[in-house]
């Protein structure tokens, strides 16, 4: 039976797409799969026209706030377009080429994303994580031919021989103008390049099942429709706490506390702001208690991260000494939450009327962070669940291994069909169309069902994922960088229990005869090759050869099943 509150945001979604509602939808074709998705009309086609607009709509009201740096929306906004014209001026940067960014987050990410937009370039969002050789791998593979670093990743792209893309070093500690100095002060094009809709604008890496990262291109229209599908999803909200006597902030804030390289802050956090005229408070690193401070001291009235970002908030024994009754939803994504988790945050968060929302956000690096929502009271409700399909654009199935429709509460992969999807997995046609059904679903690797209500509920993965606090980790990647040391003769990577982080790498290794390390000795040779969120935080030693199928495969299910089990008993017994 469907709730109260999706009655209302049934109601307020028709008001507001429906026929003489300020964005109403309208159908554009997906040509390739030979079927039509809604639109929403009153959306600009590309990113450029979306900051110029509104940019120029909210000028003088506060847009970021970093440390004591404020900027306003026409500050950023002429800085980026000087961005821009460097870009196409001097910098000879032509529509479609890939420039990366590896910063951490900071006024100068935001503006040169901007810039390279506006510019007709593709910005290409590196992990800011990476160490040199996947930093190097990824630039590659995407071929960008100029990327822009702060100085921690720029030394780490020094030590690449042969580097690819022309480097250029932004110490983004600086305000903005000095920080962009270097760019804005070269030779400025006269006019930037109009932009389509189909226009290719970004590149996000996924970690897949395969063991590599690969660039997810989409295109203005994906990027800009994912925004606005946001946008009447929070307008919605918005409208159903007025009736309740909620009265709007005078200008809406949130912290940008996740990195921007991330779907999660890059689309619903950062690029949905400018349409809501809404004040970024950036963190470049995570620290619960700052977070406390910075919203009280800043109004901050949305709250979203990785699950362990609130529970951290949550549980910090200094809580009880700031004021978080200004956040009106403490909204998680990239990996479920407890149950208890949610109920806690409920009964004991802050809020306009004495308790702050939970709320969960289900979408991918593929749908420009596009999928489901689970809103307040519903997900007090169904604590497990992922909720419903975002609306007016998201068509969400339940498929079988054909890439059809199961029955009715069946099992099957969870696939996504919007205008939102990214386009393809650049220079990788094969990935690209096995991510697709013939009719268009994105293929999310979740194995799910949803109920009566059209509630998802996810439980299981298809891919070889590990999902540590909301980064994704490729098991196969691990494996392949314990492989790289000579010592190693066989070696599994598998996902073990955390409280904290929802799961975490583990692993079991053979080494060759005569040969043994340490698990402090083979972390020390993996943190030198891989980013340190992937790297196992319990190695185990075997002295026999690991299990294998009749395939000969490592069997992967048993062993993560046994060493689950006895980390659990270790944990049982200290």
């Amino acid at each position: 039976m469907r709730t109260e509150l999706d009655r209302r945001m049934d109601e307020g979604l028709a008001r507001l797409s429906g026929e003489g509602g300020p964005l109403p939808l309208t159908r554009a074709a997906l040509d390739r799969f030979g079927v039509e998705v809604p639109v929403i009309a009153a959306a600009p086609p590309a990113l450029s026209y979306y900051f110029a607009h509104y940019c120029n709509e909210h000028a003088d009201k506060t847009f970021l706030v970093a440390g004591l740096e404020r900027l306003t929306f026409a500050e950023v906004f002429a800085t980026a377009r000087q961005v821009a014209g460097a870009l196409a001026g001097e910098l000879g940067v032509k529509k479609g080429d890939r420039i990366g960014i590896a910063m951490r987050n900071s006024p100068s990410w935001i503006a040169l994303y901007m810039g390279i937009v506006m510019a007709g370039g593709i910005a290409t969002l590196l992990n800011g994580w990476w160490q040199s050789a996947e930093l190097d791998e990824a630039l590659r593979d995407v071929e960008c031919s100029l990327v822009f670093a702060d100085p921690p990743r720029a030394k780490r792209l020094a030590e690449v021989a042969g580097l690819a893309a022309k480097l250029v070093t932004i110490d983004d500690l600086q305000p903005l103008a000095s920080a962009l100095a270097p760019v804005t002060g070269l030779g400025q094009a006269e006019t930037l390049p109009m932009l389509a809709a189909t226009d290719d604008a970004t590149i996000l890496f996924t970690s897949g099942s395969t063991g590599q990262s690969k660039g997810a291109i989409s295109d203005h229209r994906a990027v800009v429709q994912g925004i606005f599908n946001y946008l009447t999803q929070a307008l919605v909200m918005l409208g159903i706490s007025t009736e309740d006597g909620v009265s709007p902030p005078a200008q809406h804030a949130t912290l940008l506390n996740v990195p921007l390289f991330h779907v999660t802050a890059e689309v619903p956090v950062f690029l949905q702001s400018f349409a809501m005229g809404r004040k970024l408070v950036l963190m470049p690193k995570w620290d619960a208690e700052e977070a406390m401070r910075l919203i009280e001291a800043e109004g901050v009235t949305y709250f979203v991260g990785v699950p362990l970002m609130s529970f951290e908030i949550l549980t910090h024994p200094n809580r009880s000494r700031y004021n978080l009754s200004t956040v009106s939803d403490f909204a998680a994504g990239g990996a479920p939450r407890p149950v208890d988790h949610v109920r806690r945050i409920k009964d004991e968060m802050g809020g306009p009327k004495g308790e702050g929302a939970p709320l969960l956000g289900y979408g991918l690096t593929e749908t420009n962070g596009v999928g489901c929502g689970n809103w307040r009271s519903n997900y007090i409700a169904k604590p497990n669940s992922t909720g419903r399909a975002s609306l007016p654009l998201v068509d969400l199935a339940i498929l079988d291994g054909n890439g059809k429709p199961v029955a009715a509460g069946g099992r099957g992969e969870v696939g996504i069909r919007s205008i939102c999807n990214f386009r393809e997995y650049y220079n990788r046609p094969e990935a690209t169309r096995e991510a697709y059904t013939s009719d268009g679903y994105f293929l999310t690797g979740d194995i799910g069902y949803l109920d009566d209500e059209g509630y998802l509920f996810i439980v299981d993965r298809k891919k070889d994922i590990i999902i540590r606090g909301g980064e994704n980790i490729s098991c196969q990647e691990v494996e392949a960088a314990i492989y790289e040391h000579p010592a190693v003769a066989e070696a599994a990577v598998f996902g073990l229990p955390d409280e904290r982080f929802g799961e975490v790498p583990g692993a079991v290794v053979k080494y060759r005869d005569g040969e043994e390390l340490t698990p402090e000795e083979l972390c020390a040779f993996l943190f030198a090759h891989i980013a340190a969120f992937k790297v196992p935080q319990r190695i185990w030693t075997s002295a026999e050869p690991l299990p294998r199928l009749g395939t000969e495969k490592i069997d992967k299910v048993s062993l993560r099943e046994t060493y689950r089990a006895l980390a659990k008993a270790e944990a049982e017994a200290t």
